[in-house]
């Protein structure tokens, strides 16, 4: 059988060090408080039909590429959103709801986000107002106007969409539920990224805080990354090597690290991994990546289908996994590590290494999945 890293999609575009890396539990804290993350994860696990989400060993992958454990963290299974998503906005809704009524909520999203706003809304009886690009799927659309939010589509980007978002906001006095921070705008952003810790407390639960050495983050506008970290930072002994996963088409915290800054990217191509195609990191992920970073690398859209299909036919793990196309970076990104011993080496990969990713979403949009499960099955 053809050995999956004889593929020839493997690659990595960017790989840099960050100079700046301090990791340090108490500042990281203070930035994500922990009062947050007991209360998201109180909350959380008290919702109905909540249930901790599988971890999956891909065992044949680790078997392949001589690494002890590779962990795969599967939120195709969370709630009925199949996104890690749905912890952070529905979350953020209900402290709003809590603190301020019956209000009406509004935000832009690329899709797993807005949902869980919008799921959000409709366990409250909240009116919910949804902004969304041109280039995010009708399917998408159809899924948050099925928990009954107004879906408003805005010409451009992500970014175009959110400045749309914050001006009919300010203009209705409409509350954002927005999963990005700037000036002046960051506590909501920080219960949603609260409500994300809930996947660190289910690892450490799940595996007995077994020593991760390595773990792999997507980052868009770096919220999910930043949690994670925070999540480490709260509940476990032990202290990984964090590396962040972006597409080279939107790079923008690598490009901050880099600078050692924040730093502005312009989108001017869209990625596959639309979640991911953010142009800004967000303030408060920020004043967490920016010094407890090991590594930040970007990868193409090559190798998206290619994953999608072999999680799909038992090619990396003993199971059959449903990843949709921003699940699948890290996966990417191990794999193609391996082509480069320089990488690997300034990594400390080895046979000892425990890695840890994150399935972000499932089957969040069928008529994508299905194209992108078609395009990877001719691959592999």
């Amino acid at each position: 059988m053809k050995k999956i890293i004889q593929n020839h999609v493997w690659s990595i575009s960017s790989f840099i060090e960050n100079k700046n890396y301090k990791f340090d539990k108490k500042k990281i804290l203070i930035d994500l408080p922990e009062k947050f993350i007991d209360e998201a994860i109180y909350s959380i696990t008290n919702w109905n039909n909540y249930l901790p989400t599988p971890l999956i060993k891909l065992n044949k992958l680790s078997k392949e590429l001589n690494i002890k454990e590779i962990f795969y963290k599967d939120e195709d299974k969370r709630f009925n959103l199949k996104s890690f998503k749905a912890l952070g906005g529905a979350f953020a809704v209900s402290k709003i709801k809590n603190e301020k009524g019956n209000v009406v909520v509004a935000t832009a999203t690329a899709g797993n986000h807005g949902r869980s706003v919008a799921w959000g809304a409709k366990r409250l009886g909240l009116k919910c107002k949804i902004f969304i690009s041109e280039f995010v799927s009708e399917a998408r659309a159809e899924a948050m106007r099925n928990l009954e939010s107004e879906v408003i589509r805005v010409k451009g980007n992500y970014e175009d969409s959110l400045k749309e978002c914050i001006k009919q906001s300010t203009k209705n006095n409409w509350e954002i539920v927005q999963d990005v921070s700037w000036e002046g705008y960051e506590e909501t952003p920080k219960f949603i990224m609260a409500g994300y810790t809930v996947m660190i407390k289910e690892i450490i639960d799940q595996i007995k805080d077994d020593k991760v050495t390595h773990v792999f983050l997507q980052a868009g506008v770096g919220g999910m990354a930043a949690s994670i970290i925070a999540g480490f930072a709260k509940f476990s002994k032990n202290i990984p090597k964090f590396i962040i996963v972006e597409p080279e088409k939107a790079d923008c915290v690598l490009k901050s690290i880099k600078n050692e800054k924040p730093t502005s990217v312009k989108i001017s191509e869209e990625t596959i991994m639309g979640g991911m195609s953010c142009g800004d990191v967000s303030t408060v992920a920020w004043k967490i990546l920016k010094t407890s970073t090991n590594n930040c690398l970007t990868i193409t859209d090559d190798a998206i289908s290619t994953v999608v299909a072999m999680l799909a036919e038992a090619k990396l793990s003993n199971e059959k996994i449903i990843g949709g196309e921003c699940a699948v970076p890290g996966i990417i990104a191990l794999i193609s590590l391996f082509k480069n011993k320089d990488y690997i080496n300034k990594l400390d990969l080895s046979s000892d290494s425990k890695i840890l990713l994150f399935g972000c979403e499932g089957l969040t949009d069928k008529k994508m999945y299905k194209k992108l499960l078609d395009d990877g099955l001719k691959k592999i």
